[in-house]
């Protein structure tokens, strides 16, 4: 576990540095989501942030094997398919869960101190 909260440190720090906002799971989330959508920050809706947070999610969970990207429709946004059954969390489960995806998502990016 101080691993992990090393290594969340070390990632929020980073994308503070990077992006000049605070950050929190589903605001790195969001950004992933915007990266992968690949059409540069824009002002989106409510419901397209929440879309863009989702996009996120099956990115950093695809590397896990959880998800394959399937297609991108007419609009360009990506979709997914869930090809593995995501575990039962309870509790800080779910936050270490997607904290861990989180830094193997950015670990071609940030050389992290300690391995998780």
């Amino acid at each position: 576990m101080n691993d992990l909260n090393e290594n969340w440190n070390q990632l929020c720090k980073w994308f503070e540095n990077e992006f000049g906002m605070e950050s929190d799971p589903n605001s790195i989330l969001f950004i992933v989501g915007v990266q992968e959508l690949g059409k540069g920050l824009q002002n989106f809706n409510k419901t397209q942030k929440v879309e863009l947070i989702h996009v996120g999610v099956c990115s950093i969970l695809l590397l896990q094997g959880y998800y394959q990207f399937s297609h991108r429709d007419e609009d360009g946004w990506p979709h997914f398919e869930n090809i593995k059954k995501l575990p039962v969390l309870i509790g800080n489960e779910q936050d270490e869960f997607i904290k861990n995806a989180l830094i193997a998502y950015f670990r071609p990016i940030i050389k992290f101190q300690k391995e998780t």
